[in-house]
């Protein structure tokens, strides 16, 4: 068996391009995650879509619409739980 061992590189940028994340946010946490944002009223839950190495793609206050961004941007989906 021929194993490849991958470099701290290599698995820092694994599923980049490939794979994306939805999940669960709450407004008060978007500051760190979504610096770019206007302010938004705090207590709210969104949806995010994150790629693969943890950049915000998609933020949205209905799941399938983070979802269609995946799609949109030919992603695969995996949720985290």
């Amino acid at each position: 068996m021929n194993r490849h061992i991958l470099t701290e590189h290599e698995f820092a940028h694994l599923g980049e391009g490939e794979v994306a994340y939805v999940r669960k946010i709450r407004s008060d946490d978007l500051t760190r995650t979504f610096p770019a944002l206007p302010p938004i009223a705090p207590g709210l839950e969104l949806w995010a879509l994150f790629g693969a190495s943890g950049e915000p793609i998609v933020l949205s206050d209905v799941r399938a619409t983070a979802l269609q961004g995946a799609h949109e941007h030919e992603l695969r989906t995996v949720m985290l739980h």
